[in-house]
């Protein structure tokens, strides 16, 4: 670890009113906590301990069967060989703190960062320490982008949002000449995509037809699946990066034909609006220099849709982190599937992404990505979608 990301630690644990953060890990059982000390892939068989103070030195505790497990670290290392030493080697890392941030949730209502078991939080309060969770913490470090994962981001947003387009024009040429078009089939297609324009994803694409489209996170065969013809609704969601970059993820919706049918674009207008309310309340807090949080903005969004009568087919938070992990480490847009009460950091990126699905018709969800820069906010990827395309009629309507 760099002595600059230690002095940051320390910066960050003075300024939350933290005495100290300590991270632990047992066989890997912790990622966040390697990545943000810089340790290597060697994989640890035995516990160690690290405690990072707002003020003083580092300390770790480490097993007499691998000393060197934090030998990367800063700071002295004590080692312990029977579980009593590791009791009391504990006891003596945590002398003098009284409030101590951990990889931990309250209630789980943030399981990102839910990475220690409750065994080891017992074991420290057995310490006489109060434990907090160090969710905030972590994403000061895991989810704040460099400039250069910045333009990362931007360039994969432009890669995506061109690969919309180029999808939607594939169903088009195929309806057109009544050839055949799975769902499977465009998905390969995408992909394809994707890696003409140097991108890459850890998953395939969702590519759902008709009342596909009501199931949130579903997903086609390989190859094949439900036909893609002429009268038919499609939702596309699709996220890639550059191999070394952070993500970008959209949703789109077309329907082919001349025109879209009126009650497909009034279930679009209400997610529209829906997801515009929550970008416009994003925009307000950070031109303000206003706290807000992830929760906060999920009400925003969700009050528009329950407005309009469809808060029952609302069934998913509005929104998540972005980063390197298309799932960041970063406050979600949440206060539905969990209280996410993370503020909504300077340099971090989450999708709004609301959906409304009608089981056995089709499902809505329209999604774009909010950058959070030093004083407003940046919708990546524009021009954003303000309507479903008619595949087979006029240029698609978008926001600029």
């Amino acid at each position: 670890m760099q002595r600059e990301r230690l002095d940051e630690i320390q910066r960050a644990l003075a300024d939350e009113g933290l005495d100290a953060w300590l991270f632990c890990d047992f066989r890997g059982s912790d990622p966040i906590a390697r990545r943000i000390l810089g340790l290597g892939d060697e994989l640890a068989t035995r516990r160690w301990f690290y405690a990072i103070a707002a003020r003083g030195k580092a300390r770790g505790l480490v097993s007499a069967v691998e000393p060197a497990a934090l030998g990367e670290l800063p700071g002295q290392m004590h080692v312990y060989r029977t579980w009593q030493e590791l009791h009391a080697g504990l006891r003596a890392l945590l002398a003098g703190v009284r409030r101590i941030a951990m990889q931990y949730s309250p209630n789980n209502d943030v399981p990102y960062v839910a990475r220690v078991d409750a065994g080891t939080i017992e074991l420290v309060r057995g310490c006489g320490v109060e434990v907090v969770s160090s969710a905030d913490l972590v994403q000061a470090f895991e989810a704040v982008w460099t400039a250069e994962q910045y333009a990362s981001h931007t360039r994969a947003a432009a890669g995506v949002r061109a690969t919309v387009d180029a999808a939607f024009a594939e169903i088009a040429r195929r309806a057109r000449e009544q050839r055949a078009c799975g769902e499977g089939d465009m998905q390969r297609y995408i992909l394809d995509q994707f890696a003409a324009r140097g991108l890459v994803t850890h998953h395939p694409p969702i590519v759902a037809v008709g009342p596909h489209s009501a199931d949130p996170h579903y997903q086609p065969p390989p190859r094949g699946g439900a036909p893609i013809g002429a009268g038919d609704f499609v939702l596309i969601d699709l996220w890639a990066k550059e191999p070394d970059g952070v993500y970008a993820d959209i949703t789109w919706t077309g329907y082919v034909g001349d025109a879209v049918p009126a009650r497909h674009a009034q279930i679009f207008d209400v997610v529209r609006r829906a997801r515009d309310a929550g970008v416009d309340a994003a925009r307000r807090a950070v031109r303000a220099h206003t706290p807000l949080r992830g929760c906060e903005v999920d009400a925003v969004v969700r009050r528009v849709i329950a407005e309009a009568g469809f808060a029952d087919r609302f069934v998913h938070r509005t929104g998540h982190s972005i980063g390197t992990e298309v799932h960041g480490n970063g406050a979600n847009i949440d206060g539905f599937e969990t209280p996410d009460t993370r503020r909504l950091l300077r340099g971090t990126c989450f999708s709004i992404e609301p959906g409304i699905y009608l089981p056995g018709e089709f499902g809505v969800r329209s999604e774009l990505n909010v950058f959070v820069d030093d004083s407003d906010i940046v919708v990546t990827g524009e021009p954003v979608q303000s309507a479903v395309v008619a595949l087979l009629g006029a240029a698609p309507r978008t926001d600029s």
